[in-house]
């Protein structure tokens, strides 16, 4: 599990394509990298992935095709910036929401706006996870928690702060970019339970 708080922006440095699927190998900036062990999971953009290899602050992850079907993790290249996140201790804090790092779309950016110091993102969803979605509720995006302003007709809206701006690669979209999106874990449990008889 994660909290979508976003720890590091690393960079891929390397991409092999290996039987179909990929490897990549990315550049950490994490303060205290040397905790990190083979078989640990990170969010990479919100897709949580296993640790292959480790060599100081560079790790390798294998991306599997159920992954590269799912997420917008075949479109990294080299130079892509990626939001990193360590996964979550039983003393950590739990500062964003409870984010699981399975990725449930891809969607699209589809406008920006300046409001003050903040910037308003808009995305457009799939219309089967609208109904996951409430304002003031939770969702994650490239494993960012942030918080729904608005969601109509399928588009949803979040505000982003410059904090998050520049320690994220939110502050690099431009429209027509593709995220992953994660809806709030506790949704689905919720219309499960709903449809029990």
């Amino acid at each position: 599990m994660f909290t979508g708080l976003i720890q590091s922006v690393g960079q891929v440095i390397e991409k092999h394509q290996t039987g179909g699927d990929f490897q990549f190998k990315i550049q950490t900036d994490f303060s205290d990298a040397p905790d990190i062990v083979l078989g640990d999971s990170i969010a990479c953009n919100g897709v949580c992935l296993t640790v292959t290899e480790l060599f100081d602050d560079i790790i390798s992850v294998d991306v599997s095709l159920e992954t590269l079907s799912k997420t917008q993790v075949g479109e990294w290249e080299i130079g892509s910036a990626i939001n990193l996140e360590k996964s979550l201790c039983l003393k950590d804090k739990l500062g964003g929401h409870m984010v699981s790092g399975h990725v449930d779309a891809v969607t699209e950016c589809i406008g920006i706006e300046s409001s003050a110091r903040s910037t308003i993102y808009q995305f457009k969803i799939p219309t089967e996870l609208n109904k996951f979605i409430v304002k003031k509720g939770s969702v994650a995006l490239n494993g960012v928690s942030l918080t729904v302003n608005e969601i109509n007709n399928c588009v949803l809206s979040v505000n982003l702060i410059p904090h998050t701006l520049e320690h994220t690669n939110l502050g690099l979209l431009k429209i027509g970019d593709k995220v992953n999106l994660e809806i709030d874990t506790i949704a689905r449990y919720v219309e499960k339970m709903l449809k029990v008889k």
